[in-house]
């Protein structure tokens, strides 16, 4: 895998790659490189669970121009497998496709031996029941020679008598079943109707004859860079009756936002590329959840989206290429309400409604505004810092006086892509850590476990998963605790084995890796966390606390008076290590709160309660948005914040719960003296 001259291969979402001769099976390069791919029958075409999906074109993130031919041609296995048992179009099968040049490589979710943990649960909230879409039971007056009318006008007379709708309209599909249910029904109906609260105009979406004694469901989706989240909601109850996530298909046109607006740019049609492979896959995700619940997807009658201004444009159809360059420009900041049938959504009912929140402006977007209709900064009494941490992180910082927001690129590295040894949350994924500062050896929990690694039992709690590698919560306790160990320095230097005092550290090429945990005995991968791997997470963390401290500016404080963590890490991030770490700005602990799926409670919000909607589009505009790329001190911040927690700035408050050792690898430290080193 050495030869410069071999094709490079680059797995996603895992980010994993590495160069492999002409001819190599495509599950070969993956087991070789740790990618968790499927395979039962031995590479004979038979199991179909190594299904891959190539991709083409111009990835400037990975730095790849990928030609059709970077791929071995169709051959008759899998085509035999195709007739027999059908396939994907665009999939192939990872023991029969070859390496013949740069390839991207997509591992989709039901290839994967260890299946993605989407965490964006449902949170209890109560929320006020006023669905825009309602059931209404209604009594038809019959027809009569003497006062000619059609089916349809008298009920839409009846429903304004019986319950002062007016403004009605009918979608096509009614024309096509009020007779038989009307007649059915012995001229009693029930009619689900959606309400436009701006227009004032409703519809008849569907009708039962009789009175129709099921329910109706609406879905409310996250759509995140990364991961989508969606629950179904009763919408005469409010209950959340089935919740489920998917990895966001997009990913392997790029994990990151402008690496995606990037693929737009160089690739013709691109950005129709990513339209279709998002619509495609929320699809497959309505259905999953639509049989989760055991109903029928024509039940699901109302959506509401939440997502950032790069998925609200791709989403929508809309090229994202102005989103890419200054000033940012969006194709429209104000809430959109249209059919599922235009956006391609096919597993729901055809005259259903979809609504996206507005955005707020540039690359804060209807996610941003979510998460203020869940969590009401406007109306707080105190200053409170909300920190929405994904891909491309979200901040807002304000109270009942004003409201301040802005976006920060994170990266995918707290999502464990660009991590030697990360890993998406997964059964086996390592997620909690501790360091003893004396031994410096780890110990650590995984996913899928109530056991830490040291404990009675923990080895027969793993055997079906074993120990896979690292997820984003086990990322950010592992840096922090290197740090309050004394094997990582402020900077972010790893230190030699005589520097730390333990063996874990070794070199690694021109700098130091330490050894978290070592499988080979049991066929099990080595983990270790690299130089590099710090400064992924380093770039990631100054980049978010950088934007809120950009915000703290904007208000002249120093201080906060709260954090609430939201997003998929927001129930999992330890506030002691994120704070350790420098991705925070310094609060007592107590007052560190995770919201979970704000966003995802957001738009359950907006989807329940109608006059909600009325609000946040309000709210929106009177949220102030800091751009920070074009804000002169946020690169100031950036610098400060790479260090461990901060060059610059005091974390007082930190320090009475921890221990960061006044160490600097590269300078020398009080234990000994040392020469200069570079980092990679």
């Amino acid at each position: 895998m050495e030869n410069k001259n071999n094709p490079l291969v680059i797995f996603t979402p895992s980010g994993k790659r590495g160069e492999f001769p002409v001819g190599t099976p495509i599950l070969t390069a993956a087991r070789q490189l740790g990618v968790d791919l499927d395979s039962v029958c031995g590479g004979r075409g038979i199991c179909s669970r190594c299904q891959i999906t190539p991709s083409f074109g111009e990835f400037s993130k990975h730095g790849v121009t990928v030609q059709n031919n970077a791929i071995s041609d169709w051959n008759s296995v899998e085509e035999r497998y195709k007739s027999k048992r059908g396939m994907i179009d665009g999939r192939r099968l990872g023991c029969q496709a070859t390496v013949q040049g740069d390839i991207v490589i997509d591992v989709p979710p039901e290839s994967q031996v260890h299946k993605q943990v989407v965490r964006k649960r449902a949170e209890a909230r109560d929320i006020l029941i006023n669905p825009t879409t309602r059931l209404f039971y209604v009594e038809v007056e019959q027809p009569d020679m003497h006062k000619p009318s059609g089916d349809l006008e008298r009920l839409i007379e009846a429903l304004d008598k019986e319950w002062n709708l007016s403004s009605l309209e009918a979608d096509f599909s009614i024309l096509k079943k009020i007779q038989t249910a009307l007649r059915k029904g012995e001229w009693k109906v029930t009619c689900a109707i959606h309400s436009d609260t701006n227009s004032n105009k409703s519809n008849i979406v569907e009708i039962w004859p009789g009175y129709y004694e099921g329910s109706i469901y609406g879905m409310a989706v996250d759509l995140g860079s990364t991961t989508i989240a969606a629950h179904l909601c009763d919408l005469q109850t409010g209950e959340v009756v089935a919740s489920s996530g998917s990895m966001n298909p997009q990913i392997r046109f790029g994990e990151d936002l402008m690496s995606r607006v990037s693929y737009s740019m160089m690739n013709s049609k691109g950005d129709e590329e990513m339209t279709s492979s998002v619509r495609a896959g929320m699809n497959e995700l309505f259905s999953e959840v639509a049989q989760e619940a055991n109903i029928s997807t024509n039940l699901i009658m109302d959506a509401v989206f939440v997502c950032n201004p790069v998925m609200h444009h791709l989403f929508l159809g809309i090229d994202p290429f102005e989103l890419g360059q200054a000033p940012f420009a969006l194709a429209t900041s104000n809430a959109i309400n249209t059919k599922s049938s235009n956006l391609g959504l096919s597993q729901m009912h055809s005259a259903s409604n979809v609504y996206l929140l507005p955005c707020i402006a540039g690359h804060v977007g209807a996610d941003a505004a979510a998460v203020a209709l869940s969590e009401s900064p406007n109306t707080s009494e105190d200053l409170v810092l909300i920190v929405d941490v994904g891909t491309n992180a979200e901040i807002l910082l304000g109270n009942k006086d004003k409201v301040l927001a802005c976006s920060s690129p994170t990266g995918p590295a707290f999502e464990g892509a660009q991590i030697s040894s990360g890993q998406r949350a997964a059964p086996g994924a390592i997620e909690h850590v501790e360091i003893d500062p004396t031994t410096k050896d780890p110990r650590f929990k995984v996913i899928g476990s109530d056991y830490w690694s040291d404990e009675i039992g923990f080895e027969d709690s793993i055997k079906s998963s074993g120990i896979t590698g690292i997820c984003g919560s086990g990322i950010i306790e592992m840096v922090a605790e290197m740090r309050m160990a004394g094997i990582v320095d402020g900077p972010g230097l790893i230190g030699s084995p005589e520097q730390t005092a333990t063996s874990r550290c070794f070199q690694d090429g021109r700098t130091f890796s330490y050894l978290v945990y070592d499988g080979s005995a049991s066929n099990g991968p080595k983990i270790t966390i690299t130089n590099r791997d710090i400064r992924e997470i380093q770039m990631a963390k100054a980049a978010l606390y950088s934007g809120a401290r950009l915000l703290m500016d904007k208000f002249e404080v120093d201080n906060v008076d709260r954090i609430v963590l939201a997003g998929a890490f927001g129930a999992h991030i330890s506030p002691k290590h994120a704070m350790a770490l420098g991705m925070i700005p310094d609060c007592k602990l107590k007052n560190v709160s995770s919201a979970g799926n704000a966003a995802g409670t957001g738009a359950r919000i907006a989807l329940l309660n109608h006059s909600a909607r009325s609000d946040i589009e309000k709210i929106v505009t009177e949220i102030h948005k800091i751009e920070t790329a074009i804000e002169p001190r946020f690169q100031e911040h950036f610098v400060n914040a790479s260090a461990i927690p901060n060059s610059v700035e005091k974390f007082p408050i930190l320090e009475t719960h921890v221990n960061l050792p006044l160490i600097n690898f590269n300078m020398g430290n009080s234990k000994e003296g040392t020469r200069r080193r570079r980092r990679n």
